[in-house]
């Protein structure tokens, strides 16, 4: 399997609000843990992801930075 590249956070910003990013790129905009992310999600603080595929999650965009702004006006 290929392993893919994560896009610098200049190259996610770049993007429209509606592009799906995976976890890894998640992580990059809002870093904490994977299992903290998956418990945020759980208790309703994170956004919920998208069922992309049988095994694959992934987030809008918008719905990612929008966190990230709400964390930085707090």
């Amino acid at each position: 399997m290929a392993r893919q590249r994560s896009a610098s956070i200049t190259d996610l910003c770049g993007l429209p609000e509606d592009a799906l990013i995976r976890l890894h790129n998640v992580l990059r905009l809002y870093p904490v843990s994977k299992s903290k992310w998956w418990a945020g999600v759980r208790s309703g603080d994170y956004p919920k992801p998208i069922e992309i595929g049988p095994r694959a999650r992934a987030w809008r965009l918008g719905d990612v930075l929008d966190l990230s702004r709400k964390e930085g006006d707090a």
